[in-house]
């Protein structure tokens, strides 16, 4: 992934050069027109094109947004209402992730949405152990989790 990022870098410097111009828009033109070279070799010099990778770290930034966005309207319908009719529990959610930098970002943006926390990690760290402020369904909360983060989480590092 580095050296596709270099040798996109050297196209957009060697566009520039040729178009006799060293400003940041030509750097940038030089720069799309790598991607579009990379993505089209691809197929011949058997690498992953990195690009994918970057397109899924913004939808996860994006998600993530998304959900702090909803879990703070969540928390505020549950704060505002007249009655304190929650249901708080601790969820342990299987996870298919395997190495720890993923383990700590999923716990990190979990734990970052209002409404959750993530407590403890199994043993073998194939549960994740969540408190949240209202559970009325364990099973559609570890489903919601399955969809969402992890599934963006897989998609950058995998």
């Amino acid at each position: 992934m580095a050296f596709q990022i270099l040798l996109n870098i050297v196209i957009a410097l060697i566009w520039a050069f040729l178009q006799n111009s060293y400003t940041g828009v030509d750097f940038l033109v030089g720069y799309v027109i790598g991607i579009l070279i990379l993505f089209v070799l691809r197929r011949f010099l058997q690498f992953d094109f990195y690009f994918r990778r970057v397109w899924a770290f913004i939808k996860l930034t994006l998600l993530f947004f998304k959900e702090l966005i909803l879990a703070n309207i969540d928390v505020i319908k549950i704060v505002l209402s007249p009655k304190l009719d929650i249901k708080p529990g601790i969820v342990a959610v299987p996870t298919k992730l395997e190495t720890e930098w993923e383990l700590t970002l999923l716990a990190s943006l979990i734990s970052l949405t209002p409404g959750t926390l993530s407590m403890d990690f199994s043993d073998d760290n194939k549960y994740i152990y969540i408190h949240s402020i209202h559970v009325p369904d364990k099973e559609e909360m570890i489903r919601q989790i399955h969809n969402t983060f992890e599934r963006a989480i897989l998609e950058v590092t995998k």
